[in-house]
């Protein structure tokens, strides 16, 4: 525990030993006691810093002690050990009445300090302090409840003492005072609740005793009850007082305590004593200080009302006094169940559901639909609520289970029709989603034997005259498939968020019971649904899924082979009769789950798949001989065709189809439609597809170390052929086509890439596959011109219109991802990556996520080749738009302003790790000086060069240089601009702002070159002899403001943490050296920083050290916040850099890259 603790602690003990040994044995006399407090008032007065005992002095009202029980026991004889009281009733020793406002006063100079306090204290010693702080107070009033309750001045004195402390400005005291205050309060309402019951019991007695005949009434008896009576009304009016005194000296205050934590244990402990004590507290005056707080704006606070009001509507016999709280603040109620956080919205539905179940007719019905939507929300617990909600109010009083005896009886089948019929009107009618299956999720916990009851589901589909129109068919279908899904596998939809981790014993039990429940009831009846809904797509797909949640060994434990054969004869005629994607996957899925070996049965389905196959490919070879002797097809023979080819290459990504020999065929057809073009892209598009199937069966079959060369060699042929024929369908008419090439050709570049052979597999090197120059040109050109496409605006999501641009947005962000991939894995040059960089904060939206990771990934492979990227994508940008617009106003369009945001974003991306970036920064400057002065005028000429305005956009990575390296750059730029003519006081705009941005006056983002700051201790004690120029300097350059908005400071507390010591010394050395390779003197560096020349102030004298020192001081309070920012800027590029960092080495940081034998101009 820390010091402040126990000094506290030790304050508090003496205190309290000192308290409690003095006002047993005082005499009960009401003057000497004021007279008492009078004296220790002069004493305490002039006690400086105190903020609670004058008001404690002022509450202390001390009543004439109360006479004991009669029935307490008294001891006759003093124990042993205690001390003797002298003739005038005064102890031996008293110690001073100050003690308690000594420790007080203690204790809050040391919480001030430390800030820590045991309620708050971190540790494990620590955490279970509250509860055992509470269990003491509740033991000292049910000890006390017969004897010193009554006393008047032990509890008048702890009440007093708890009051003033609640009103402390110290939190540590106000906090833990009210806690305490709060659960006394607490215990002494079950002493009145105790002492209530005891005058009920006596009054009935007294009653009973009086209504005796004259005979056998006992006076006595009488007498001994009235004044038992008189005793227990004192006691209680004793103890209303006391309530009364915590109730308005610190709950009234405290409830709006600006702490959250002392408002939530305010409202917690009024809502136990509104429980506990109904009577008296449930009354108005008390329920308004919960329906205020109901607006508090802490999580905690609306939490803890929620759960006390749920205390007082889980009573049916207490929600008749809540009529006026509820019109008052139901609307309040409602509200939060859009409350923000989840915990809070889920208490406020199950406070509505106490509210639906046992007050009828208060929400009404705009209030219940305003809680219906809740049932689709993201988060479970949330969503679960809302269908308990919507059970009890739409489903339960319709399809009420009566009980018998304890046993509930078994719903009834026209229960169950009901259930299922509301359910349907409820989802068809209000529109709110468009899939069930996050309806039967919402509705699992609270009507899960409902909607498991398949019985009565299938029965309602198979009946003939159900009078259930399409929609409503097709919605009882998915509600089927989703309560099978959810009872086999026991996970929520995609994209509902659970907080769970796994399933319990039971819960795993119960879902094998169901899962075969499940199997046994639908394995007869999947072939009647399949025969009875063969002809529509849309309601035959879903129940071909069923069969992934079945449990397939009970067709052979089952003896239901029989049902078996029938499922694989639907299963055919609704592949021969559809061509739909969806169902033509979900039947290849279906067979695929059922040709597993393992099974008894493999051999019937491997021979009904067999015989589906011949007869797609018979029709396929016959269709396809009349396509290439015939010129001309019409529209019936290219839909037959075409869809022949869908289910064949549907059931070839799922199966091996690679004996059937469809390769040659399909190829054929493919090159015939690229030579003539007389194929429709209809019967192109699933050719495709095929070739590639069989190319990657074929490539599973040799990936055995036992294929021949042969057969590599014969793979490699065919996949370099198909490559071929995909890059010029890049150039096909239809989008379509060439979108699915694009798609197909780099799946094919990244499985055949060098990669292939990592992890022993070496013997299939001749299989890796380069693409050559003119592939990956066109693959970059086939990406601008159908993905980087000008950005449009996504509406709502409702109409037809928005779906589709969704769906081509989503189609545009695969094929982005498609290239990326092939980037990061080699298999294209990484300059290729200029070309996605560049669109990088014009398609932000659209592909920011892609493009960043892309960057980021790059980045890790080689940090210089990927700064040098950045610098080709802005150099592209730059060249575009100079040839578009010329040299003249280029600065001020707003296309250049795009690429400026655009520089910026590059530069933040390097992160705030200078020292690890430093000499890549340094390169990239460099490089775009170079570029900027590459096209220089004729000579004589005094026009600006062509690219001069580059240095606007270099200007934009100024910031993250170090202050030696601006100087340099400086310099550099003087030896280039040498060989420049340029009209004499009259300098061109962008080298202006570039060297301005170079210049002392922006160094914003400049740190010491370990790329951490020093520590207060060191700078005020000042600088070495050798280094103190350059601290000062930088300082003050630090303290001057900028023209432009700041930039954070790139310096991160974070590598001082993981800095070895050694490495600081590394590092100054690195510093001394970069700065001997200066190659300009003072006085240069003055007349090139001249006002003249490129009008930047300079001062080459500063103030003195005493004057710099006061402003390093008046620096310090802001340094500690500037650290915080930088930490937060630092998280985002942590991971990057470490991995980075590793890929660095010391001699890297140590190299000058702008040493003078570097700057020689060809």
């Amino acid at each position: 525990v820390s010091s402040p603790l126990r000094r506290a602690a030790g304050g508090v003990q003496r205190a309290l030993s000192a308290s409690s040994s003095s006002p047993a044995n005082l005499p009960c006399d009401d003057r000497d006691s004021d007279h008492t407090s009078e004296g220790n008032s002069d004493s305490v007065s002039t006690d400086e810093g105190s903020d609670f005992e004058d008001s404690l002095r002022r509450n202390v009202k001390k009543r004439t002690a109360k006479r004991p029980l009669k029935t307490t026991p008294m001891a006759k004889h003093p124990k042993k050990g205690s001390r003797m009281v002298h003739g005038h009733g005064w102890k031996e020793s008293e110690p001073p009445a100050n003690y308690l406002f000594d420790a007080v006063k203690t204790a809050k100079s040391d919480m001030q300090v430390s800030g820590d306090y045991p309620l708050t204290a971190p540790g494990p010693s620590w955490k279970k302090f509250q509860g055992s702080f509470c269990e003491f107070v509740k033991t000292l009033v049910y000890q006390c409840q017969y004897s010193l309750l009554y006393d008047g001045f032990p509890m008048d004195n702890l009440i007093s003492l708890l009051t003033g402390l609640s009103d402390s400005q110290v939190r540590a005291f106000r906090h833990t005072s009210t806690l305490a205050a709060m659960k006394l309060m607490t215990s002494l309402v079950r002493v009145a609740l105790q002492l209530s019951l005891h005058k009920d019991n006596n009054q009935r007695q007294y009653e009973a005793e009086r209504n005796k005949g004259p005979g056998q009434r006992a006076p006595e008896r009488l007498e001994s009850l009235l004044e038992k009576r008189k005793e227990l009304q004192e006691h209680q009016e004793e103890i209303e007082g006391m309530m009364n005194a915590l109730f308005r000296g610190v709950f009234v205050h405290r409830y709006r305590d600006v702490l959250p934590e002392i408002r939530a244990i305010c409202i917690e402990e009024i809502g136990c004593w509104m429980q506990n004590y109904s009577t008296s507290f449930l009354t108005d005056s008390y329920l308004k200080y919960i329906g205020w707080t109901l607006h508090d704006k802490h999580r905690e606070v609306r939490l803890k009302c929620l759960k006390a009001l749920k205390g007082l509507y889980g009573n049916r016999d207490l929600t008749a006094r809540l009529e006026l709280f509820t019109s008052r603040f139901k609307d309040r109620m409602v509200s939060m169940v859009m409350d923000r956080e989840y915990d809070v919205a889920v208490e406020a539905v199950r406070l509505l559901i106490l509210i639906l179940k046992n007050m009828e007719g208060v929400l009404t019905d705009p209030d219940c639909e305003s809680i219906y939507p809740v049932v689709y929300a993201s988060n479970r617990a949330l969503a679960s609520a809302a269908g308990e909600f919507l059970y009890w109010k739409l489903f339960y009083p319709e399809c009420e289970t009566r009980t018998v005896g304890e046993r509930e009886r078994r719903r009834s089948p026209r229960a169950q029709r009901t259930f299922f019929h509301l359910l349907l009107s409820f989802f068809v009618e209000s529109e709110l989603h468009n899939h069930a299956a996050y309806l039967v999720d919402s509705l699992w916990d609270c009507a899960g034997s409902q909607l498991k009851d398949w019985e009565s589901l299938t029965s309602l589909l198979l009946e003939k005259d159900q009078n259930l129109g399409d929609v409503q068919e097709s919605t009882l279908i998915e509600i089927l498939v989703s309560s099978a899904r959810q009872a086999s596998e026991g996970h929520p939809p995609v994209g509902r968020v659970t907080g769970r981790k796994g399933l319990t014993l039971k819960e795993r039990k119960t879902q094998a019971d169901d899962k075969v429940k499940l199997t046994e009831h639908l394995i007869p009846l999947l072939p009647q649904l399949l025969a009875k809904f063969s002809a529509d797509a849309e309601k035959v797909a879903p129940l071909l899924q069923l069969l992934s949640y079945f449990d397939l060994n009970i067709y052979c434990t089952g003896r239901l082979e029989k049902h078996l054969e029938l499922f694989l004869q639907q299963l055919q005629e609704v592949v021969v009769k559809h061509a739909e994607p969806a169902v033509l996957e979900a039947g290849a899925h279906a067979l695929y789950l059922l040709c597993n070996p393992e099974f008894t049965f493999f051999s019937r389905v491997d021979f009904a798949r067999s015989q589906l196959v011949d007869l797609l490919t018979d029709r396929f070879q016959q269709e396809l001989e009349e396509l290439l002797q015939s010129s001309f097809l019409d529209e019936d023979e290219v839909y037959s065709l075409a869809a022949t080819l869908k289910r064949l290459s549907a059931f070839y990504n799922a199966h091996d189809l690679t004996r059937w020999e469809l390769y040659e065929p399909c190829y054929r057809l493919l090159r015939k439609a690229m030579d003539t073009g007389e194929v429709p892209h209809q019967v192109t598009l699933p050719a495709l597809t095929i070739v590639y199937f069989s190319i990657l069966w074929t490539l599973t079959h040799v990936s055995g170390s036992d294929a021949s060369q042969k057969q590599l060699l014969s793979l490699k042929g065919r996949m370099v052929a198909f490559c071929e024929l995909c890059q010029s369908c890049l150039s096909d008419v239809d989008p379509k086509i060439q979108e699915q090439a694009f798609v197909l050709l780099s799946d094919l570049l990244l499985i055949f890439s060098p990669q292939m052979i990592v992890g022993g597999r070496d013997f299939l090197r001749p299989l890796v596959f380069f693409p050559e120059a003119t592939l990956q040109s066109e693959l970059a050109s086939f990406l601008m011109d159908h993905v980087f496409i000008q950005p449009g605006d996504l509406g709502s999501g409702h109409s037809q219109e928005d779906h589709l641009q969704i769906e081509q947005l989503h189609q545009r962000r695969r094929l982005l991802a498609g290239f990326c991939k092939l980037l990061l894995y080699g298999v294209l040059e990484m300059d290729a990556a200029s070309d996605v960089f560049k669109h990088y904060n014009k398609f932000y939206n659209d592909y920011g996520d892609i493009i960043k990771e892309t960057l980021t990934r790059a980045r890790q492979i080689d940090r210089s080749h990927c700064s040098r990227i950045l610098l080709l994508s802005l150099k592209q940008l730059y060249t575009e738009l100079l040839q578009e617009q010329g040299p003249q106003g280029l600065s001020e369009l707003p296309a250049f302003i795009e690429i400026r945001d655009l520089a910026r974003r590059f530069a933040l991306s390097f992160g705030p790790q200078q020292l690890q970036n430093r000499d890549l920064v340094v390169m990239l400057h460099k490089e775009g000086i170079k570029f900027s002065l590459s096209e220089l005028p004729p000579a004589g000429s005094s026009c600006q060069p062509t690219n001069l305005a580059f240095l606007e956009l270099l200007a934009e990575f100024s910031p993250r240089l170090f202050h030696q390296d601006k100087q340099l750059l400086l310099s550099y730029l003087e030896k280039c601009l040498q060989h420049v003519s340029q009209v004499p006081g009259r300098p061109w705009g962008p080298v202006t702002t570039y060297c301005n941005s170079l210049s002392p006056v922006e160094n914003t983002a400049e740190g010491s070159p370990q790329g951490y700051p020093r520590s207060k201790k060191r700078r005020l004690e000042g600088p070495s002899k050798r280094n103190r120029e350059d601290m000062i300097s930088s300082q003050e350059e630090s303290l001057q403001l900028s023209s432009i908005l700041r930039t954070p400071t790139l310096t991160s507390t974070a590598v001082k943490s993981r800095q070895p010591l050694g490495g600081m010394e590394e590092e100054d050395g690195s510093e001394s050296e970069f700065a001997q390779g200066q190659p300009l003197a003072d006085t240069q560096r003055s007349r090139f920083l001249g006002p003249q020349y490129f009008r930047i102030p300079h001062n080459p004298s500063g103030p003195g050290l005493g004057n710099r020192l006061t402003r390093l001081s008046l620096m310090e309070e802001d340094e500690e916040e500037e650290l915080e920012i930088q930490d937060e800027s630092s998280e985002e590029w942590q991971d990057t850099d470490k991995q980075a960092s590793s890929h660095s080495s010391p001699s890297e940081h140590r190299l000058d890259l702008l040493d003078s034998t570097e700057l020689n101009l060809e």
